[in-house]
């Protein structure tokens, strides 16, 4: 089912392109259009490669909705099911396929960033962490898209479904301190799921203290990936019914 999935990435050129180069294009965009106005304490594309690197996850799930959703519409979720392919393989498939096109879209983002002068830590141990900080976020938004791709009753209405995952980096600590927020949005982006990941990933790859943010990173990441579970196993056996 993994294979099935990451054969039809590779096959729909347009979505896969859309995927991998739509960071790197805001990635680019923000640090040389905004980037001089805004003041973060150090060069910008520093600061804003982690709110960049959530991004890709939030593009590369819409894909994942997409995916499933249509599976569902096509009859192809119900010829599968008759061969005794049992849901979660099915579901599985389109995440672990999300996060193998993710992983590719994250390390394009990181040699262009350091292309532009993002330099970040070297130790073994923060690189490790950090990456599994990712890929547990990568995990859970791609089973939250799933889980909105049973929910959606067509391919346009999964991709718009992923909106919120796609949002949420931006009232978060991706593009700005959230110090200069007003006070009422200022709440919101300091308790949302993207912040403290964004705050472990800046922490660990520059070498900087990241107190509590990896904890609270993990626990928000481990929660929604619950959630996405448990509202697939609810939805799964409706869509097919």
């Amino acid at each position: 089912m993994v294979g099935r999935c990451v054969r039809l990435s590779r096959r729909n050129v347009d979505a896969l392109l859309t995927s991998l180069l739509l960071p790197v294009i805001l990635m680019l965009l923000f640090v040389y259009l905004f980037g001089g106005a805004i003041e973060t304490g150090s060069a910008y594309v520093t600061y804003v490669v982690p709110g960049v690197l959530l991004l890709c996850a939030g593009f590369g799930a819409a894909g994942t909705a997409v995916s499933v959703t249509t599976d569902l519409t096509t009859g192809m979720i119900e010829r599968l099911r008759t061969m005794d392919v049992g849901a979660t393989s099915i579901l599985a498939g389109h995440v672990v396929a999300s996060v193998a096109r993710n992983t590719v879209s994250t390390v394009l983002v990181l040699g262009v960033a350091v292309a532009i002068g993002f330099r970040p830590a070297v130790a073994p141990l923060r690189w490790l962490a950090a990456a599994g900080v990712l890929l547990l976020f990568l995990l859970a938004v791609s089973w939250l898209s799933a889980a909105f791709g049973l929910l959606a009753r067509t391919p346009e209405a999964a991709n718009g479904y992923t909106f919120i995952v796609m949002f949420l980096p931006y009232p978060s600590s991706a593009f700005v301190p959230v110090e200069t927020m007003p006070s009422w949005l200022r709440g919101f982006a300091e308790h949302q799921p993207v912040t403290p990941v964004i705050e472990s990933l800046r922490g660990l790859l520059l070498n900087t203290p990241v107190g509590t943010a990896p904890t609270r990173a993990a626990l928000w990441c481990l929660a929604l990936l619950a959630l996405a579970v448990l509202l697939s196993a609810l939805l799964f056996p409706r869509r097919i019914a």
